[in-house]
């Protein structure tokens, strides 16, 4: 099959799902393999971007979305959806945030990084659809876990996790949550690391001071004078 009815094919498969749709999906509708759709996804995106179109298909974890572009957003949400904008307070983001980072997180342990109660915060998310439940956690009580969804992502931005950025002031366990203990005692380390070689220093420091300003001895002929 040519390439260019190839990438109509996969351009009407993605509009008419207005979702994202798994790479091995359209392996199984186009019968080729992953490396072939990937290339053509690539072509119908350099189209679409040398166009200067609306429309561009984005990454969302294992598979591809076609949305509109950002840019004309102010455009066509009043005319698409007349419901408000998610407004989401510093205590969303800053939940969204852990969440994002540590996916299977429970709700105790976002309140526990926290240190405050998350309800509100988390059925807001959930209403926003920015989070959901990924099954129940292997503890006391079968707590609830919960991850981003492909929506988180295409609201910042991002295609995967991995996208995310950095965080070098935190660390992760084996179980993909943060480790604040680790984080103080590296912290208090370090600081005393750099005590002893400030110690270390000041000595070198001082004898250096103390030859600049000892008198020069005098020469001979100073002293006969």
């Amino acid at each position: 099959m040519e390439i260019e009815k190839l990438k109509a094919i996969i351009e009407a498969i993605l509009f008419a799902c207005g979702r994202e749709v798994k790479i091995n999906e359209l392996m199984s509708a186009l019968e080729l393999s992953g490396e072939d759709v990937l290339n053509i996804i690539e072509s119908l995106k350099a189209d679409y971007e040398m166009n200067n179109r609306g429309i561009e298909i984005i990454r969302v974890n294992d598979g591809f979305q076609l949305t509109t572009k950002k840019e004309y957003y102010e455009y066509i949400y009043p005319i698409f959806d007349k419901r408000s904008k998610p407004n989401l307070t510093n205590a969303a983001l800053e939940t969204l945030s852990i969440v994002a980072y540590n996916p299977k997180i429970t709700r105790p342990e976002i309140e526990a990084i926290r240190g405050v109660n998350s309800d509100g915060t988390m059925y807001k998310l959930l209403e926003y659809n920015l989070i959901e439940a990924v099954g129940k956690a292997d503890a006391p009580g079968r707590p609830t876990m919960y991850e981003v969804t492909p929506d988180f992502y295409r609201m910042f931005g991002f295609s995967n996790m991995e996208e995310l950025p950095e965080l070098p002031r935190y660390k992760l366990d084996e179980n993909q949550q943060i480790v604040i203990d680790e984080i103080i005692e590296e912290n208090k380390e370090q600081e005393e690391k750099e005590l002893e070689n400030s110690a270390n220093e000041a000595p070198k420091e001082m004898k250096n001071e103390e030859l600049n300003e000892a008198p020069m001895p005098e020469r001979e002929e100073e002293k006969n004078k």
